[in-house]
C-alpha cells in the first residue's frame, strides 16, 4: 500500500491506514480505512474522523475497550489528544481477546 495518493493538482495527500481487529472489524464492516491528512494528526482527531466514516455503526462502543497500536507502539493509557499520528503510520484497533 502507497502512503500517498496524488490529486488531481498533482499534489500528493499522505493516508493514515486504520486497521481494525475482530469486534471491531464486525462493527466497521471493513478490515481497514485509509484516511488523507496534509501532516500529522491526533489520535483523537483520527477517532472522530473514523467514528464518522461508519455512521449508525456500534463502533464507538467497541472502539472504547479497544487497545490502540500507532505503529508498533502500544498507545495504553495515554490520552488520545496528546498522541500524534504521522502521516503514513498505520493504526490498529484491538478488542480484548478471550481465551489463551
Amino acid at each position: 500500500m502507497s502512503d500517498t495518493v496524488s490529486e488531481v493538482d498533482g499534489s500528493e495527500t499522505q493516508v493514515i491506514l486504520v486497521r481494525y481487529w475482530a469486534s471491531a472489524r464486525s462493527a466497521a464492516g471493513v478490515d481497514s480505512d485509509t484516511f488523507a491528512v496534509d501532516g500529522p494528526v491526533s489520535l483523537r482527531d483520527l477517532l472522530d474522523r473514523v467514528v464518522a466514516a461508519h455512521p449508525g455503526s456500534r463502533l464507538p462502543q467497541v472502539l472504547e475497550v479497544c487497545s490502540v497500536l500507532v505503529g508498533d507502539r502500544p498507545v495504553s493509557t495515554q490520552d488520545p489528544t496528546d498522541v500524534l499520528v504521522a502521516p503514513g503510520a498505520s493504526v490498529e484497533f484491538l478488542p480484548p481477546f478471550a481465551g489463551g
